[in-house]
């Protein structure tokens, strides 16, 4: 297999006016929750990690893979890189770089992650010819990095930040090591939070030269609404100039990062392409006939709902919740199940994933993203739908899915639905 190194367009600056990437969007679950973090909205015009406007399984990524292919002929790299994080859905991930390999030869393939669950996967990464990862490092000192993040969930058990970030930390130090161990080139990625971390670059640079990283992208923060963070200031020009300056006096740094979403594609800072974001979409409702949707080990449907009529409830809101299933060949209402009391922070999802560790799915009009990536971590599949409890049934268990019934938050920015970074609006 002959790959070419020189034509990957983020590590190679004179790659990027003529070879073009694209991001499958295979991995909605993450494993830690970032202050300066909302992936709640899609806003067609934004450009930034954790945005996508569809989420794909393996399967129904080739075939988006393959539209990309016929459209643009100047694609040299498939990447993951979210929209949550690859090794947090480490299955989807694994398997579309195993296909994509299969089918693509001589494609360069690449990943984007926090580095918390990469360690079990290098050895395979390396085998699949895995030539870029990238891994962001925010922080190397635990006063620093506590303010970052939220919560850190490894082995399904939630830490909170103290001993969360020590975890993470210790992984992502043994990423480095490993990834460079087996030759795979490794940029690292550093968010510069004003105030937070802007003074601790230095530190972080120095670490991860140490440990053989290859190239480092200082990646300016933006403020997102409903983010903890929402209310800092990003940092000022002069600011990055002077982080730039420090961190490159220990490696290499990439200046032309355009924040790419998780379904990004074509050349870098390449206005979207409304057609394949299309195409993206159409695939996502495409019936992937060898994944069942419901679980025989857990073949029950969990809905949040106010009166037993309608999905519509959102779940932060419901007292109790209603389980249905297969009885005598036919879907009945099971039994409704009280859910946690609310004020119990994370340990509140964790009790409700045990209430429903019988169900496969879970039904409800909104969801937070903490809740939402949290039950998914513990095997929930998580549907915001509105409509008729009995036409959704109805599609779960003859297979159909429900893409039909799928509520989206997609459409222009606006006031108030968070910060394009990009200049929209």
């Amino acid at each position: 297999m002959a790959l070419n190194l020189e034509t990957h367009p983020c590590f190679n600056d004179q790659a990027r006016h003529k070879f073009g990437r694209v991001h499958l969007p295979v991995a909605p679950r993450c494993n830690i929750k970032c202050n300066f973090c909302n992936r709640k909205f899609d806003c067609v015009n934004e450009s930034r990690p954790g945005v996508s406007s569809g989420i794909l399984t393996p399967k129904q990524a080739m075939i988006y893979l393959d539209e990309v292919m016929k459209k643009k002929g100047n694609i040299s790299v498939v990447g993951i890189a979210g929209p949550g994080d690859p090794f947090a859905n480490p299955d989807e991930t694994m398997e579309t770089l195993r296909l994509v390999r299969a089918k693509y030869p001589e494609m360069l393939l690449c990943v984007a992650t926090n580095g918390l669950n990469a360690g079990p996967y290098l050895d395979e990464l390396k085998e699949l010819d895995v030539s870029h990862v990238t891994i962001t490092v925010n922080a190397i000192d635990p006063v620093v990095g506590e303010q970052i993040y939220a919560w850190v969930r490894a082995n399904k058990h939630v830490y909170h930040v103290k001993s969360g970030f020590k975890m993470l930390l210790e992984k992502q130090l043994e990423a480095v090591k490993g990834l460079k161990a087996r030759g795979i080139t490794t940029k690292i990625n550093t968010i510069i939070i004003p105030g937070i971390n802007d003074q601790h670059v230095e530190a972080v640079s120095k670490t991860m030269s140490d440990l053989g990283a290859d190239l480092q992208n200082c990646v300016a923060y933006y403020p997102n609404e409903g983010s903890a963070f929402e209310n800092l200031a990003e940092p000022s020009a002069g600011m990055m100039k002077e982080v730039r300056q420090i961190a490159g006096k220990y490696m290499p740094l990439m200046h032309h990062c355009t924040r790419c979403r998780a379904d990004a594609v074509g050349l870098l800072g390449e206005t979207p392409d409304m057609g394949l974001m299309k195409t993206l979409q159409a695939c996502e409702q495409m019936k992937d006939s060898e994944e069942p949707l419901q679980d025989v080990n857990r073949p029950h449907v969990a809905v949040a709902t106010l009166e037993g009529v309608l999905v519509n409830q959102h779940l932060g809101q419901a007292q109790r919740l209603a389980i249905y299933g297969k009885k005598d060949g036919s879907i009945h209402l099971l039994e409704t199940r009280e859910t946690p009391v609310e004020g119990t922070g994370v340990n509140r999802w964790a009790a409700m994933a045990q209430i429903l560790s019988d169900c496969g799915t879970l039904l409800v009009s909104g969801i937070g993203e903490t809740p939402k990536m949290l039950l998914s971590e513990y095997g929930l599949q998580i549907f915001t739908v509105e409509g008729l409890i009995d036409e959704a049934l109805d599609a779960l268990f003859s297979g159909k899915g429900l893409a039909h019934m799928k509520k989206h938050d997609i459409g222009p920015c606006s006031g108030g639905r968070g910060r394009n970074v990009m200049g929209c609006c």
